[in-house]
């Protein structure tokens, strides 16, 4: 595996305007309620699941992600915010592809709804193969994989205690 050139620094080291973190958000839709059928994410507790919460606030990168990755049908998409987990990122976005092609489609989605932004990965690890497709952009991680991959690593269930926000598939 190859060593990336740009160094982390570690995370008490990195401050956030409380200007910046009040206006990262724009105000995504309301939380999904079991049998509504309203669109949005389900967001769910370390715990406690289908419990009634305030609406997600994701940065806008993050939204983004969501976006590009369900435009390409990705499925099972979710967001672990990571913040008081402890890691070493903000943001976990998993998600996966029935193939090793709408994997691929799906990385390339997010590459390009972020680089819009003028947002670059520092970091784009198992694309060839397509399996497991990481994109690290530093304050969060995008993680695309197989079905297979997914169920075997069971990434989601690794981070168990940090704040899961589930959004439904599209069809």
């Amino acid at each position: 595996m190859a060593k990336t050139t740009s160094p982390r620094k570690p995370r008490t080291t990195r401050l956030r305007p409380d200007s910046a973190k009040a206006s990262s958000g724009s105000g995504a839709a309301g939380p999904l309620r079991r049998g509504s059928g309203a669109a949005g994410p389900l967001r769910q507790g370390s715990g406690a699941a289908g419990t009634k919460a305030a609406s997600p606030r994701l940065p806008k990168a993050i939204q983004a992600v969501v976006e590009a990755a369900q435009a390409r049908k990705a499925t099972g998409v979710v967001v672990l915010d990571l913040k008081k987990a402890g890691a070493f990122t903000d943001y976990f976005v998993i998600c996966s592809g029935g193939n090793p092609r709408q994997v691929q489609a799906i990385a390339d989605s997010v590459e390009e709804a972020l680089k819009a932004q003028k947002q670059r990965p520092s970091l784009v690890e198992g694309y060839a193969r397509a399996e497991w497709v990481l994109l690290d952009y530093f304050d969060f991680v995008v993680h695309v994989f197989s079905k297979h991959a997914r169920d075997f690593y069971a990434l989601d269930r690794l981070w168990g205690n940090a704040t899961r926000i589930e959004f439904p598939d599209e069809d």
